[in-house]
């Protein structure tokens, strides 16, 4: 039996989430909101990125953290959610290199003395990823205020970049975080890939994976949209455990029926 790579010609194995930057999908819906956001960094501000789960919000972080050059930017990323607001600054300090302290306003004090420090010594500009913000709570999320306040609120520190889904959206519309969401200077949003889209998808992933030829057939590139919907996580599971059937079933090219019978193993 032949080995999987070989037998559609992959020479890494296609759609998993070890993608690097620089050859990620580029269509206007994916860059769009990279090219918006590196904007809004060059001129040290915030921003908001909502998309539903699965649709490529953290690749679109990836890319913009790959374009900030590492001589003038430093960029961290954060991920926690269902915290206290001591507990998440905690947390950002960790992230960022800077020592605890034991209370909360110390510890506030402390980042916004280390936020400084970096851009007065260092000449860095700090940008903070953080994704998964609609599970924040909102006196977490109010925290933001107090962490891009330099100066009387007269000089520009740290970029903060809020990524999460809709239900963010409708957290930041709050009367009591209606100062928080002043201070974010951009919202994009992503959207699931249309049914042209997710077939160029298809053709990119196992391009960049090797294949010469694209090893789904029409209704099973079909069927990937209509089950995926042009989720791209349902996508790349689809399509590579599809793959695996073909592959079981000694077949050098993926139909329909493995697509379908793809589904029932992965949402039984």
């Amino acid at each position: 039996m032949k080995d999987f790579r070989s037998r559609f010609g992959f020479h890494s194995t296609p759609f998993t989430r070890e993608l690097s930057p620089d050859c990620r999908f580029s269509i206007p819906l994916l860059d769009e909101p990279v090219d918006a956001l590196e904007r809004i960094v060059e001129h040290r501000m915030s921003a908001v990125l909502i998309a539903p789960a699965g649709t490529g919000k953290t690749a679109v972080l990836r890319a913009l953290a790959a374009r900030l050059p590492e001589a003038r930017y430093r960029v961290r990323y954060l991920k926690v959610t269902g915290l206290g607001m001591r507990d998440m600054c905690r947390e950002i300090a960790s992230a960022t290199g800077c020592p605890t302290a034991g209370t909360f306003p110390a510890l506030v004090r402390k980042l916004q003395d280390h936020f400084l420090q970096i851009a007065d010594t260092d000449g860095l500009r700090q940008v903070l990823l953080v994704d998964e913000a609609h599970d924040l709570r909102p006196e977490v999320l109010a925290i933001v205020r107090i962490l891009t306040n330099f100066a009387m609120d007269s000089r520009l520190v740290l970029s903060l970049i809020l990524c999460g889904q809709a239900p963010l959206r409708t957290l930041l519309s709050r009367d009591d975080l209606e100062d928080v969401a002043r201070r974010m200077a951009l919202y994009t949003t992503l959207r699931p890939l249309t049914r042209e889209e997710t077939l160029r998808y298809l053709e990119h992933r196992c391009a960049i994976a090797g294949a010469p030829t694209l090893p789904f057939d029409t209704r099973a590139c079909d069927a990937i949209f209509e089950i995926g919907r042009g989720n791209l996580r349902a996508t790349d599971n689809l399509a590579l455990e599809s793959l695996q059937l073909a592959h079981q079933a000694e077949l050098d090219s993926v139909g329909y029926n493995h697509v379908v019978d793809a589904r029932r193993l992965l949402w039984p």
